[in-house]
């Protein structure tokens, strides 16, 4: 199954470290939303899409490119950080990717280093994540899409 992860990851980095770990021991194309921000992704199978989160959800660059370039009926998958765990991250993309008939297979969502706004005045929060342990988990929600 061929799969691609589009995906935002600027300020510390933290979703690329995640995406790093699963295209390391997988066969995934990684495609950076802000290098390539028009893509052709009719010839995967699998899309994923990954953020750090803004505003409480998606980065808007991506959700913007999900609503308009999600191939009609393709799987996909979200996988995300934060520096504040909540409910209702992936809302607005689930919205995006269901208007084009997704099947949506799964999300994933860890801490990630933060330093926005007023956390910058204390040195930022979530310090030292994703650590080992996310990685792992990552690894593992990767490897369960596949039988799905």
């Amino acid at each position: 199954m061929k799969t691609a992860i589009v995906y935002y990851s600027k300020h510390h980095g933290n979703t690329k470290k995640l995406l790093n770990t699963i295209a390391q021991k997988n066969p995934v194309t990684l495609i950076d939303i802000t290098a390539y921000p028009a893509v052709d992704l009719s010839e995967y199978d699998r899309i994923g899409f990954a953020s750090g989160i803004y505003y409480s959800k998606f980065h808007k660059t991506l959700l913007k490119f999900a609503k308009e370039n999600f191939p009609v009926g393709k799987e996909t998958f979200f996988i995300y950080t934060y520096g504040a765990e909540k409910n209702g991250y992936t809302k607005a993309i689930t919205e995006a990717v269901l208007t084009r008939k997704a099947k949506i297979l799964g999300e994933f969502g860890c801490f990630g280093f933060n330093t926005f706004g007023p956390f910058k005045l204390i040195g930022g929060i979530a310090k030292g994540h994703p650590d080992k342990t996310d990685f792992d988990h990552v690894l593992s929600f990767y490897k369960n899409l596949s039988s799905i």
